[in-house]
């Protein structure tokens, strides 16, 4: 199998990519571990931050991400990303998504940290209908061959260079050659307890391109959504910043607006400024969301999955006090890239929440997530063929073919219990609040359930998966050990 472009991973940036290579001809597979939609693009809310008001302008954009990301921002990749922000807002109209609108006009939100309402939306499920919209474009591009169900489980590197990957599928493994590979595989929300994530975010993409030799940045950078619905035996639904950019309020269990105390823009200041702010509250006691004072009718309109969700766990988001805490949301660092989506392998990219482009700094500004895995993904392939290398591949494969095994019920129940136990060490020891000790005791935690997981000799989805999360977490505090003052979403107690 050989292909020009081998994207793995299939939310906004996999599949914007793919679109754009097959749109000059290139012959692209899509790799993705589970269902093609089941992504974190699917899951975003909120919306996609642009300046397409006459009341905004750039510098106000590049100003509100510089200070959300407390200044540790790649100025460049900021400049970058938000000036190319309206020609991102024109791609998504162009390919079909609905974004909201008020007389021929684009409907704008407001959200934390920014100074303008400059976020476009489609209700409550923008990222639902960016991916409906790719995913439809994808599937009836002849160019792009999609496979769902199949796990990438390395890339096939060489002296610096990387020339296909190896996946698994089916029963089988089987190595995929390609001109250049794309890892946009999302992030690693799943490395911890509580999390805003979907299920395939375990960081597989961190992992392979540790094991491959790439270079990262900003891993320390782990950013905690203030709002996720807190139910007990229940998943942390997020609670859209959006809902406190209409006007909702945060309340204590006193009933009282604590955010008005700790900062100017109370409800609506940078995530990290409130997510440990609901963390310290609840030390005494549950935070809720709170929306009753807003007309009803405009609530289950704007906010139409979320008053539907919440309907399903007995609640109502017009009349009553909605329990929220914090969770793991998006990796604000990743694989090192430059403006092109390059890394330091030869023939490999990353783009969207894999990258580390730099754009996030030490705290990511609402929206601006989904605007950055859009414009970087335009980049590359933009007017022209892949190129194709003098040596597309090395005279010797590099891994053979093996045939996978599957783990015996004892095996899986013991991977299981290894992730529950990194789940709970991350959450406790590599969370909102963190000290040299607690990052120190989730090293020697992280370490031994690697030696752990080493005795089930299989090779199959279930072990990589694993040893993904793994690695991918030890990295993740190697990075916060090496940090050793406070910034943004990285906050050391004494």
């Amino acid at each position: 199998m050989q292909f020009d472009a081998i994207v793995i991973g299939s939310g906004i940036s996999g599949l914007n990519f793919a679109l754009r290579a097959a749109e000059k001809g290139n012959r692209v597979l899509v790799v993705t571990k589970k269902k093609i939609a089941e992504t974190s693009t699917n899951f975003a809310q909120g919306g996609i931050a642009a300046v397409t008001s006459q009341l905004d302008n750039f510098k106000k954009h590049i100003n509100d991400t510089m200070v959300a990301g407390c200044f540790h921002n790649d100025k460049k990749a900021v400049e970058y990303v938000v000036t190319h922000g309206p020609a991102a807002i024109k791609r998504l109209i162009g390919l079909g998504v609905p974004l909201a609108t008020d007389k021929g006009k684009l409907s704008l939100t407001r959200e934390g940290g920014h100074s303008e309402r400059r976020i476009a939306f489609v209700s409550d499920f923008t990222g639902r209908a960016i991916e409906e919209m790719l995913v439809k474009n994808a599937r009836k591009n002849p160019n792009i061959t999609i496979l769902e169900h199949t796990f990438a489980a390395e890339l096939l590197v060489k002296n610096k260079t990387c020339y296909g990957v190896q996946i698994l599928h089916g029963n089988k493994s089987i190595n995929v050659l390609a001109k250049i590979v794309v890892l946009a595989t999302g992030g690693l929300g799943q490395i911890y307890e509580n999390t805003t994530n979907p299920q395939i975010s375990t960081g597989d993409g961190i992992a392979m391109a540790i094991r491959a030799g790439c270079a990262f940045r900003d891993l320390e950078f782990m950013q905690f959504h203030p709002t996720a619905l807190k139910l007990k035996s229940k998943p942390r639904f997020l609670i859209s910043e959006s809902v406190r950019g209409e006007g909702a309020y945060l309340l204590n269990k006193n009933g009282e607006r604590f955010m008005l105390k700790i900062h100017p823009l109370a409800e609506l200041a940078p995530r990290d400024i409130v997510a440990r702010a609901i963390f310290e509250q609840e030390k005494a006691g549950p935070v809720f969301i709170d929306l009753r004072h807003k007309d009803a009718n405009f609530i289950k309109n704007r906010f139409v999955q979320i008053y539907k969700k919440l309907k399903e766990y007995g609640l109502d988001l017009t009349k009553d006090l909605i329990p929220v805490s914090p969770a793991a949301h998006y990796m604000c660092g990743g694989i090192k890239v430059n403006l092109r989506g390059e890394t330091n392998i030869k023939n490999m990219y990353a783009f969207g929440e894999v990258a580390g482009t730099g754009l996030h700094g030490a705290n990511r500004l609402a929206s601006n997530s989904l605007l950055e895995a859009l414009v970087f993904s335009d980049r590359i392939l933009a007017s022209a063929k892949v190129k194709t290398p003098k040596q597309n591949q090395p005279k010797s494969p590099i891994f053979t073919s093996v045939k996978l095994t599957k783990v015996s019920a004892a095996e899986r129940k013991k991977i299981n219990q290894i992730t529950k136990t990194l789940k709970e060490t991350m959450w406790r020891d590599v969370g909102i609040i963190r000290t040299k000790k607690t990052l120190t005791n989730a090293l020697l935690i992280i370490k031994k359930l690697l030696t752990e997981l080493s005795k089930i000799k299989k090779m199959c989805p279930e072990t990589i998966e694993a040893k993904n999360m793994l690695q991918a977490s030890e990295l993740v505090t190697k990075s916060s050990l090496a940090r050793k003052k406070s910034l943004g979403c990285h906050f050391m107690a004494n």
